[in-house]
């Protein structure tokens, strides 16, 4: 995880946060937390980065729509990450 950008690790927290999202629900939930636009320039290659690292899985629910969700690495990843966060952030 120490190798992904913050715009990574946040798709990540949102693939977690949803129930199989497909990219343009990723987007318009990053674009209300970033209050401002996300291009698809931007978005899929970073999911498919996150794919090729085995974190996100990436499934095909019709013949335009793909869903992404977390692989158990994914889920180990970012348990571990906010682990480490809880050691510095106590909220």
């Amino acid at each position: 995880m120490y190798d992904l950008t913050g715009f990574q690790r946040d798709l990540l927290y949102v693939i977690a946060g949803e129930e199989e999202p497909h990219g343009l629900a990723i987007k318009e939930e990053l674009e209300e937390y970033y209050e401002k636009e996300i291009h698809h320039g931007r978005l899929y290659p970073n999911l498919d980065t996150l794919v090729d690292k085995g974190l996100v899985e990436k499934g095909r629910r019709d013949r335009r729509t793909n869903f992404y969700t977390l692989t158990r690495r994914g889920r180990r990843e970012l348990e571990a990450r906010r682990g480490w966060e809880a050691q510095y952030v106590d909220l």
